[in-house]
């Protein structure tokens, strides 16, 4: 019966998507704070820029944000922020599915490797509800140095998610933050694994403001015809998706990481429908897809 239930609600929110027009931006990475001014702040916003944002929703949060997701599907997509090392994890996945939530995230803080053996059954979940998965990847903030946590950016590593993507192809991956220090290693994989996408917020259009241009020796291979790598397409950037990590209720953070991509895609060359698929298209796709 929930399953039957939960056949139905996706089925809903996909003739929802079909028949409305495409947003003119996608935000892969909000986190919601349990604040319903911020909600309300937040569609206002997404209303200026005929946008949608993914929803990033820790489960104690989830019983009063549900309906309101629901209710404004043409402008939020539910993810669950589960913890991977959490006993009833399988559970909650189970729950957010049900409610019509198409994405899990953003996961973070692993006990062990993002790949290891011990979380296939939660991909193995991921990917029979067709759900997109979002990652931490590389370096992590230390908000109170003073108490000690089993934390390890070396299990977040950029690396980690090719396994993943190979061994769940039916999954859409987006790593967070291009893993940031390691931006090579993850445009890398990313090359090669076609169920891969990365954004860019966080530190790293701020560290690299002074030289945009670096992130053409990153994304190389635009139109590129070699048998040492698949068929290259107009853009390589493709391979991003804009997120702005809003996060704290700080929706200041959506506008200035608007502009940053901006910046560092025209220092890049980037063309206008190579950044209409950065900014919306991609992802508008995958969503109609599954």
């Amino acid at each position: 019966m929930v399953m039957r239930s939960a056949l139905l609600l996706l089925l809903t929110w996909c003739s929802l998507v079909h028949a409305q027009p495409a947003p003119k931006l996608i935000d892969a990475h909000v986190h919601y704070n349990g604040d319903s001014a911020f909600l309300k702040r937040l569609l206002v916003k997404l209303d200026e820029v005929d946008g949608l944002a993914f929803l990033m929703v820790q489960p104690k949060d989830f019983a009063g944000v549900k309906q309101s997701i629901k209710q404004h599907s043409n402008r939020l997509v539910g993810f669950g922020e589960i913890q991977l090392d959490d006993p009833k994890v399988l559970e909650q996945i189970d729950q957010f599915h049900a409610a019509g939530f198409r994405g899990l995230g953003e996961l973070s803080g692993p006990k062990k490797n993002y790949d290891d053996p011990a979380y296939a059954p939660i991909y193995a979940r991921a990917e029979k509800y067709g759900m997109f998965v979002l990652f931490h990847t590389g370096i992590v903030n230390r908000t109170q140095p003073d108490i000690p946590e089993d934390i390890s950016v070396d299990r977040m590593r950029a690396t980690t998610l090719d396994n993943i993507a190979r061994r769940y192809p039916k999954i859409t991956l987006i790593g967070a933050h291009l893993g940031n220090p390691d931006y090579s290693w993850a445009a890398e994989i990313a090359r090669w694994n076609p169920n891969i996408y990365w954004d860019l917020s966080g530190s790293t259009l701020i560290k690299k403001q002074e030289d945009y241009t670096f992130f053409k020796s990153i994304f190389w291979w635009s139109g590129i015809s070699s048998p040492h790598s698949p068929k290259g397409g107009p853009s390589a950037f493709e391979k991003t998706v804009f997120g702005s990590d809003v996060f704290g209720g700080e929706l200041e953070e959506f506008d200035r990481e608007v502009e940053r991509y901006h910046k560092m895609l025209d220092a890049c060359g980037v063309p206008p429908e190579a950044q209409a698929n950065i900014f919306a298209g991609t992802v508008w796709r995958i969503l109609n897809k599954k």
